[in-house]
């Protein structure tokens, strides 16, 4: 047996630790659901509620926008507390808000500011989710163990997307996106029920302080990483692209040109498959310098509304959003595993926080913009902008020196 094969056998292993084991099954099941969302929703609102592109984006920018707001709390409140408890709240709460927008599009009662409620209290959930799924990582395995954890939990996340997505699609064209987004909830109910049961070690806090107080120590920490704040940067400007196109612009090409929910669910499928990929790759494979090969990743985001453009066969668009999802989990891989390796642990949560707002700052402008911008200026011209905003933000950061040059922590 070869060395490599040998190590990747070797980091496997970490599914038989019960804590780890809890870990990724909640994120698999959770991600599952999760990944029918962005395909249902949008088809909820152009066919239940006869809605325009307009009203796509308000309301996909509703539940990003919550979660801007709340993200940062979150963090403070996931490093104040508890980890695991805080997650088990937000799944709570994500399934009840989920679940009940389900029985209004079953029943035919749905209207458009029901659904924007409550897709502000799911971005509430997720806002509180976030921060400390990122910190309870190293509360459940050892330091010199997590880039191997974090991409089997990158693979339990991006297999069940790829699965979730094809089967929202599915759903929502035979059954109608209630049943999808019913599908939803229950995994966010049974995410609840496997963390609840993870025994964690001991979580390091900092001196007794106030939220604000704490909040301000978080800051401080989140600046003093130029690798890290200049990225999410990036990530600011790009992710309005990126999410203008998979949230917003690429249901509404799908519905007008490629057949619908059922075409649009496998393109998202391809996504999910390509973050597969990615996390195999990473199971297998350490960069010396991993900040620059997570960014340089970035490019094959753009490749998703340049083939949507004319948009080219269902089977090239398929191509694209496969090389988009295999950059984008590497980068993700290697991205927790520097933040673990190179932030102060107390201050994890706050500082992912930090990140999550600074990345989606944007999003639900972005998403916004990109459903007038079809009803003005046409999909086209949206999707060429929508390039644009992934492409230049990702080569302006390659000239920082700490991106290029940060080395994997020992």
């Amino acid at each position: 047996m070869s060395r490599r094969r040998t190590e990747t056998k070797a980091r496997l292993t970490l599914l038989r630790d019960p804590a780890f084991a809890r870990v990724f099954a909640a994120r698999s099941v959770s991600a599952f659901g999760t990944a029918m969302t962005p395909v249902a929703l949008p088809f909820a609102v152009l066919e239940d509620l006869e809605g325009t592109p307009g009203d796509v984006g308000i309301v996909i920018a509703a539940g990003a926008g919550a979660q801007v707001l709340v993200q940062i709390f979150g963090g403070a409140l996931a490093d104040r507390g508890s980890r695991k408890r805080q997650m088990v709240r937000a799944d709570v709460l994500a399934a009840l808000a989920e679940g009940l927008l389900a029985a209004l599009l079953l029943t035919g009662n749905a209207t458009l500011p029901a659904v924007l409620a409550l897709q502000v209290l799911i971005g509430i959930g997720f806002a509180l989710h976030f921060p400390a799924a990122v910190g309870l990582v190293p509360l459940v395995v050892p330091r010199e163990r997590l880039q191997p954890a974090n991409a089997l939990l990158a693979l339990a996340h991006s297999s069940a997307l790829g699965l979730g997505a094809a089967a929202g699609g599915l759903l929502a064209a035979r059954f109608g996106a209630g049943v999808a987004l019913g599908v939803d909830a229950a995994t966010f109910a049974a995410s609840a029920l496997l963390v609840a049961g993870v025994r964690a070690g001991p979580q390091l806090r900092g001196a007794a302080a106030s939220l604000l107080a704490e909040l301000r120590a978080g800051f401080r920490e989140f600046v003093a990483h130029r690798w890290l704040w200049t990225i999410v940067l990036q990530f600011t400007v790009m992710t309005t692209g990126w999410f203008g196109t998979f949230a917003v612009i690429g249901p509404i090409v799908a519905q007008r040109s490629l057949g619908g929910a059922e075409a649009w669910g496998t393109i998202a499928a391809a996504f999910g498959l390509g973050l597969v990929v990615g996390g195999v790759v990473m199971l297998r494979v350490n960069f010396a310098r991993p900040m620059l090969v997570a960014t340089l990743t970035c490019f094959g985001g753009a490749l998703l509304p340049l083939l949507l453009y004319t948009p080219s066969p269902l089977l090239w668009i398929a191509a694209g959003a496969f090389v988009a999802g295999l950059g984008f989990e590497i980068f993700n891989v290697l991205w927790n595993t520097a933040l673990h390796t190179h932030v102060d642990p107390a201050a994890l949560s706050r500082v992912s926080a930090y990140d999550a707002v600074g990345s989606i700052a944007l999003v639900p402008l972005g998403e916004v913009l990109a459903g007038f911008s079809v009803e003005a200026f046409g999909a086209p011209a949206t999707l060429l902008a929508a390039a644009v905003a992934i492409v230049v933000p990702t080569a302006a950061v390659l000239l920082v020196p700490e991106v290029r040059h940060l080395r994997n922590a020992k």
